[in-house]
């Protein structure tokens, strides 16, 4: 796993308020009591209406109303919402509507039902339309991958059939998720989600009784609905002012209502992905804790104003959780919203110029694992309030050093606080759990993309770089950049390890990024030239992230001799040795990773210097064992599998361990790819200290392996034992420390200077995924490691992680 918190940057946790990603990661999900499916990861059911027409209702038609909370759009293509009654009887049917086109990423999605005889004021203009007449008090609507009508009528067979994406029974409906359905509809009342549009799988705690306030794709309401009357914007300023709106907490102490007239100066216009435009009050008020910017979603349509523009805003105000599952913080933000535009080329607010004399070093407020939400802002005490209490305002940071390089997204990350640890080259090192960067900000692209700059970590970003502050869920705050300065390169050059004498040992492990036969020969020979003249071809090499031969097709392969073969023969091409190979197939997606890719490790190594011992009996599901004592010490199988039955590894790769042998000695490795961090809250959640939970897993997975090579030391005391790999983990993480425990492994990562401690960076943290362990018979002076800084820190990768390689006398 390449991330803390994500799967890679190509398929990271969906973002909103960016360019468009591609799916989102997997998560590990603890099952919740009763029937009930997993939590929606796209389009949820955001509010049903059934009293379309009736008597008392201002609506002619029923709708349903779906959102899309994550950053991406959601195909609705082959896809329906369905009805059944409250209390279906055994001739009821699913009653079917079938959609299309998508929901925009952060944006809504309007059905319309059935009209009835009564009401006065139509539905704004629907995406879709259909013929279900739903019940004003009881009922059950489902969001389903297919146009087949479903067939369940139990809450537990509906939560089984994978086709359905989400589902919401109301009033006294039998089918429903969690607890309860969701109480309190009625001619007159829509049931609806939070602003948060949280999704628990629980109907009764996610969904509330309302006025019904249908919205469709272009951001539509309809009249009548105290969004500001008809079509027209607001004519007057209104009381409220952006300050009132934002607070001196992280929420809104106005979420959920209608704001008339809220002046502003625009400040910054976004025309991708989630739509809109932020203003600022430029009479702000006395209070540091209180924002006087506020982003201004605009939807589908996108945004018919510019920056200097003299606005009033007529809104709902809703607090949106870019990452919710995630634990991420609120974005304030004014919806559902009319617009008029009283005066252009107005100066903007001068920014809120952000360095070390401002930020604070310590990073958030510690609330026990609790939410900080309610907690009053400490602007000069921590830098998350810093940053909250300037989101949506015109920011800068000026001559900042580049902390991880850019993307393909037109991203970067810079550290605008000086005294944050730094590392030996230029980045921000992390060095742990309570020694947090504060300085760390993602700078993203307002502008055309060819004008947002290619830089690497060291470089520095002269002259102002700024624009309103936003907040993601790729890693928190963001400057929504207006104006980019000018890349002064740092003169980074990717690193080359040092000769090995001939009587040293060198063992290297390269995460290949899902390496499989169709990546490009362009990948394949930058990875190749990486082991060959970078690490200088170690004798043996494990490889982490080696695909299947035909990568993500999804169709039971699970042999990897073509990925290999294309490898080494590309490593001979750049000059590298004949690498023979070892390794287990897994068993078909039990191993986590890409689906249908079948990730797993492979052992390289070079005959003319080392020898390979076979012990046949290795397979997927066999564990390894250990037989015979002192010299006679040897593994039952290898390769073979440590444990692979062991539920620590479920979903998750098996260690691969192999005996070698090194001018007569036997040489034990274990290749390792611990399972990821997806599901962990951010650093910058709104729980804090943040839950890491993915460490559960990790830590049972350490214990296996500790428990083994305890077991291998027992047999033989000076057995020479290397454990390598990607461990998905820090180093003064619990599962390193359990892998070091009884002094059975040493890890070489915390012999460098602090400096230098980091093989991965992520959200602007240069910090260490990959590490090379090794047993007490290889002493301190028999070994030379290195971190060989070839990717992480470079705008061109072959991999997101940089290789790693020891020297060793045995």
């Amino acid at each position: 796993m390449p991330s803390p918190f994500s799967t890679r940057r190509s398929r990271r946790m969906l973002m909103r308020a960016t360019l468009p990603a591609a799916v989102t990661a997997s998560l590990v999900l603890v099952p919740l009591p009763g029937a009930v499916a997993t939590p929606s990861a796209g389009a949820v059911i955001a509010e049903v209406y059934g009293g379309g027409g009736n008597s008392g209702a201002t609506l002619k038609n029923d709708f349903i109303e779906l959102a899309n909370p994550t950053g991406a759009a959601f195909g609705l293509s082959g896809y329906s919402v369905q009805y059944l009654p409250g209390s279906p009887s055994a001739s009821s049917k699913w009653g079917v509507t079938t959609l299309s086109g998508s929901v925009a990423a952060g944006g809504r999605y309007l059905v319309a039902g059935a009209p009835g005889t009564g009401g006065t004021v139509a539905l704004p203009n629907p995406d879709a339309t259909g013929t279900l007449a739903l019940s004003a008090t009881t009922g059950t609507i489902a969001l389903v991958d297919g146009t087949d009508a479903l067939t369940c009528k139990t809450s537990e067979d509906c939560a089984a059939d994978p086709r359905v994406v989400d589902l919401v029974g109301f009033g006294t409906a039998l089918v429903h998720e969690g607890s309860g359905a969701a109480p309190g509809a009625s001619n007159t009342a829509a049931v609806a989600r939070a602003a948060s549009l949280a999704d628990t799988d629980d109907n009764a705690a996610d969904f509330q009784a309302g006025a019904p306030t249908p919205v469709n794709s272009k951001g539509e309401s309809a009249p009548g609905d105290g969004s500001g009357g008809g079509d027209t914007g607001p004519t007057e300023p209104g009381t409220v002012r952006v300050h009132d709106i934002q607070g001196a907490t992280r929420l809104s102490p106005m979420a959920g209502k209608t704001v008339t007239g809220v002046p502003g100066i625009v400040t910054g216009v976004r025309t991708y992905g989630t739509k809109g435009f932020w203003i600022q009050d430029p009479n702000p008020d006395a209070d540091p804790a209180t924002s006087e910017g506020v982003f201004v979603y605009t939807g589908g349509t996108g945004p018919a104003v510019k920056v200097g523009d003299s606005v009033l805003v007529t809104a709902k105000v809703t607090e949106y959780y870019p990452n919710n599952p995630g634990g991420s913080q609120s974005l304030t933000e004014l919806s559902n919203t009319k617009v008029t535009v009283v005066s252009s080329d107005n100066p903007v607010p001068a920014p809120v110029v952000l360095d070390g004399s401002n930020i604070p070093a310590a990073y958030a407020p510690d609330a026990a694992g609790a939410s900080i939400e309610s907690l009053p802002l400490r602007t000069d005490a921590y830098a998350l309030d810093l940053y909250e209490s300037l989101e949506g305002m015109n920011v800068e940071v000026r001559d900042v050093s580049v902390a991880q390089a850019s993307n393909s997204y037109h991203e970067l990350w810079v550290n605008a606080r000086a005294q944050d640890p730094r590392s030996a080259r230029g980045g921000s090192v992390y060095l742990g759990y309570d020694q947090q960067n504060a300085g760390r900000l993602l700078v993203q692209s307002l502008g055309a993309a060819a004008d947002f700059p290619v830089a690497d970590v060291g470089d520095t970003l002269t002259g102002a770089t700024g624009g309103p502050l936003d907040y993601t869920n790729y890693g928190g705050y963001a400057v929504a950049a207006t104006r980019v300065g000018t890349v002064q390169s740092g003169g980074l050059e990717r690193e080359v390890t040092a000769s090995a004498l001939p009587s040293e040992l060198t063992i290297g492990t390269y995460n290949v990024e899902n390496l499989d036969p169709g990546d490009s020969d362009e990948k394949f020979a930058e990875l190749a030239k990486g082991v060959v003249t970078n690490l200088r071809s170690p004798d043996i090499l494990a490889l982490e992230e080696v695909q299947d031969d035909n990568g993500p097709v999804n169709d039971g392969t699970v042999t990897s001799g073509a990925t290999v073969a294309k490898f080494t023969e590309a490593i001979k091409a750049a000059g590298g040795p004949a690498y023979d190979w070892r390794s287990v197939d897994p068993e078909n997606g039990k191993d986590g990773g890409e689906p249908g890719g079948n990730i797993r490790q492979v052992f390289l190594f070079n005959p003319d210097r080392v020898s390979f011992t076979d012990i046949p009996g290795g397979d997927a599901t066999t564990a390894v064992d250990v037989t015979g004592t002192g010299k006679r010490t040897s593994l039952t199988a290898s390769p073979g599998r440590i444990d692979p039955a062991n539920e620590a590894w479920n979903n998750s790769r098996k260690p691969l361990i192999g005996q070698f042998r090194f001018h007569n000695k036997p040489v034990y490795v274990i290749a390792n790819h611990f399972n990821s961090k997806g599901g962990d809250q951010g650093l910058d959640s709104r729980f804090q200290a943040p839950t890491r939970s993915s460490e559960v897993q990790r830590g049972k997975q350490a214990e296996v392996e500790q428990a083994f090579v305890a077991k291998l030391l027992a047999a033989d005391p000076g057995a020479r034992v290397v454990s390598l790999g990607d461990f998905n983990d820090y180093q003064f993480s619990p599962a390193l420390k359990t892998l070091t425990k009884g002094g059975v492994l040493r890890d070489l990562v915390n012999e460098l200077p602090a400096s230098e401690r980091y093989s991965y960076v992520y959200q602007g943290n240069s910090q260490v995924l990959d590490h090379i362990l090794v047993s007490p018979a290889f002493k301190p002076q028999q070994t030379r490691y290195d971190v060989v800084h070839i990717n992480s820190e470079f705008a061109t990768q072959a991999s997101d992680h940089d290789p790693q390689v020891v020297r060793v006398k045995p």
